[in-house]
């Protein structure tokens, strides 16, 4: 199978399946634990998991190659997704896995409205509805 050949929907559908177990997962693991620990130990899972990835498929060379700006941009991103983390095991911590992550996912909303602000992208009427769709599902979640 080549994985170039694949569309990005295919991507996106098994990163919501290995999402939903990463909470469902999370939500066990996270009893009679400290859940800045827990996130530190399955931060290290995954820098093991992707390096490994990078260091079998050869590509680690590339990282010589990055400009300056690509660099802060992936540091940058680093940084929020820690944040995320952070604050998404503690949230899980405190509540049920199903609102959690109904309001976790809320940040699509948010995608959409700082790419139109920051990255000038499109606003569709589907885009509209389909971010209004989710506030409203995210609110009748969490209540």
């Amino acid at each position: 199978m080549n994985w170039n050949q694949l569309p990005w929907w295919v991507f996106a559908l098994g990163s919501a399946v290995f999402a939903a177990a990463t909470t469902l997962l999370a939500k066990v693991g996270l009893q009679g634990v400290n859940s800045d620990l827990a996130t530190a130990i399955r931060t290290v899972v995954i820098l093991l998991f992707a390096w490994g990835i990078v260091l079998a498929r050869n590509e680690g060379g590339a990282l010589f190659q990055l400009s300056p700006r690509t660099l802060v941009f992936l540091i940058l991103s680093g940084l929020a997704t820690g944040a995320s983390w952070l604050l998404y095991f503690r949230a899980l911590q405190l509540g049920d896995a199903a609102p959690v992550a109904a309001l976790d996912k809320f940040s699509l909303v948010l995608v959409v409205i700082f790419a139109a602000l920051f990255l000038a992208e499109p606003l569709t009427w589907k885009i509209v509805l389909g971010a209004a769709l989710i506030t409203a599902g995210t609110l009748l979640m969490i209540r």
